[in-house]
């Protein structure tokens, strides 16, 4: 009928998957709404830090990989353990994790300022002993630097195997420039500018680690829980392809089999997810 808009069933799904997402990655029901854009963030449009933020999927992939690298080291563990509701309530942890993320790469560099703030404000609280006695806080610098490497080389290599395999090495250094920003903010020391010195640093504090049955119990909880976003169907896949990204060494300290056979298929789900996504975002790779 002349003048009447024809309905177009796949701008419908895509609108409805837009939706899901953000529904899965916003508090709605005390109104969040998701991180507006701006022009004066920190970091400029179509920039590396921006991209492989930006992709749901690998991020998601990355951030499982990086979490179950964190509780690798005894004091971000027992932050984690003692100051946490983790085991009740992982989809707010990490929804709030996402969040931050959102709010320091895309927001105003006021409103990254003040997340940034807020963060800093909670580690200065949270602090104790570890079970040999030995002192703990969240706000020592190498414990805020183990956890920011492992971040910055997970969403990156997440980005890599599932998104863009042919960045070029520069633009990967870009990233890891930029993402220095934030952990610098929130007092991370040392803070790798490049690709190389953040691989230098993830082996330097190798030692450091060690993993006991409460860790193995929240590596455990990550791999089976619920991811969120993640339809139950789609978890498995997701947290083979987030285990597959593991050194092995890490894997065996968490008891964690490696995906095997599963890799394949799990890559295979985790690549047609994400590219439906980026269609559904209109994003490009």
């Amino acid at each position: 009928m002349a003048g009447r808009a024809l309905f177009d069933p796949a701008e419908f799904l895509r609108l409805k998957l837009v939706e899901g997402v953000r529904g899965v990655f916003n508090d709605t029901a005390s109104g969040e709404a998701p991180v507006p854009p701006s022009d004066d963030a920190y970091f400029a449009k179509d920039t590396p830090v921006r991209m492989v933020h930006a992709d749901v999927v690998s991020m998601m992939v990355g951030g499982m990989a990086a979490l179950l690298l964190q509780m690798l080291h005894p004091h971000a563990l027992r932050g984690v353990l003692e100051y946490s509701n983790f085991r009740a309530d992982m989809h707010g942890r990490l929804r709030r994790t996402a969040r931050f993320i959102a709010v320091t790469t895309y927001g105003h560099r006021d409103a990254a300022d003040e997340a940034i703030e807020r963060v800093n404000r909670i580690h200065k609280q949270v602090k104790g002993t570890l079970p040999d006695g030995t002192p703990y806080s969240a706000t020592d610098p190498r414990t805020l630097a183990w956890v920011h490497v492992t971040e910055a080389l997970m969403f990156l290599e997440a980005w890599l195997v599932h998104v863009r395999p042919d960045m070029p090495l520069s633009e990967q250094d870009e990233y890891f420039r930029q993402f220095a920003l934030i952990a610098r903010k929130l007092g991370a020391d040392p803070v790798p500018e490049t690709k190389a010195e953040a691989q230098a640093i993830f082996r330097d504090m190798r030692g450091e680690l060690s993993a006991g049955p409460e860790a193995r119990e929240v590596a455990e909880l990550i791999v089976e829980g619920k991811t969120p976003g993640a339809a139950g169907a789609i978890q498995p896949f997701l947290a083979n392809a987030a285990v597959n990204l593991l050194p092995p060494f890490a894997r065996t300290m968490l008891g964690l089999e490696s995906p095997g056979l599963a890799a394949l298929p799990s890559r295979l789900v985790t690549n047609g997810l994400g590219g439906t996504l980026r269609w559904a975002f209109k994003q490009r790779p």
